[in-house]
């Protein structure tokens, strides 16, 4: 099978990836924080081959290939992304494929357009961050402080392995050098003196100054209607934790499977045969119930 080929969505906005026969059917894939369309190197190709379908990852605005936006990156911004992307595609009822971070703006797209959205497919991700309603105004501090400091440069390494032990070693969850690489490698330019620099935008660290209450995720993910299979990994970051318990709990369409792996199963070489194999079988019994 032939390698990904590049896409460019929204006037060119955005950036993606795809996979399988463009008279396919046609699944969106939406990747997680300071990651890409890369995130799904992996799984992508297995579900082209035994699902006959097409898969099209987009980079989301700031990450990857895709284009800066001014201001702060906020999680229902990237709707516009996922829309966005849909609509060129001509999706008009879409299937997700997401993880983490994309599972979040997926799962406020479901809440927000049902007539949207036909299937999710989340890998270790529900929901969005939250915060309490009393902690507003600090959280609304740190925002404003962050975006008000000058924006450092963008990290900058002698080659792409040392790019890729920076990611290791300074990664928000535990993940290794050869599940790291392929979204390394996407994220970074390449310059004349053999340097490599980030592309991706410094701002996606700043905190956000807004988030959810609570019970406003839980709201939302309580007015999903379209089915979901929800993957997780062992070790990922969902696991016994209550506020993922709730959230679980929330949505009344989901189907939960837990698989030997961390926060990047779909990506870890040891692990994306089984999350392949699960969302093949789930494909095909939600085809018999339909």
């Amino acid at each position: 099978m032939s390698g990904p080929r590049a896409i460019r969505l929204a006037g060119g906005r955005l950036a993606g990836l795809s996979w399988g026969d463009e008279a396919a059917p046609t699944w969106l894939a939406l990747h997680g924080w300071l990651d890409n369309a890369a995130s799904f190197t992996r799984l992508a190709p297995l579900l082209v081959r035994q699902m006959g379908i097409r898969i099209v990852a987009i980079d989301f605005s700031g990450h990857g290939h895709s284009q800066h936006v001014a201001g702060d990156y906020a999680l229902w911004d990237y709707c516009h992304d996922l829309l966005d992307a849909a609509d060129d595609l001509g999706l008009e009822r879409a299937t997700l494929l997401a993880h983490s971070m994309g599972a979040g703006v997926s799962c406020l797209a479901a809440a927000a357009f049902p007539e949207r959205i036909g299937r999710l497919v989340l890998i270790d991700g529900l929901g969005a961050l939250t915060t309490p309603a009393g902690d507003s105004a600090q959280q609304l501090r740190k925002g404003l402080r962050s975006a008000r400091r000058s924006l450092s440069a963008a990290p900058r390494y002698p080659d792409i392995e040392t790019a890729v032990a920076a990611r290791v070693a300074g990664g928000v969850t535990p993940i290794d050098a050869v599940t790291a690489t392929p979204v390394v490698e996407r994220n970074l330019c390449h310059e004349d003196d053999g340097h490599v620099r980030l592309r991706t935008d410094g701002r996606l660290l700043w905190p956000s100054p807004v988030r959810l209450t609570p019970e406003q995720a839980l709201a939302l993910l309580g007015s999903i209607q379209a089915p979901v299979l929800l993957i997780e990994g062992e070790g990922g970051i969902l696991g016994g934790r209550e506020s993922a318990a709730a959230a679980r709990s929330a949505v009344s369409t989901l189907t939960r499977r837990v698989l030997p792996g961390g926060h990047h199963l779909h990506l870890e070489p040891g692990a994306v045969a089984a999350v392949a194999e699960t969302i093949v079988d789930w494909q095909a019994m939600e085809a018999k119930v339909l």
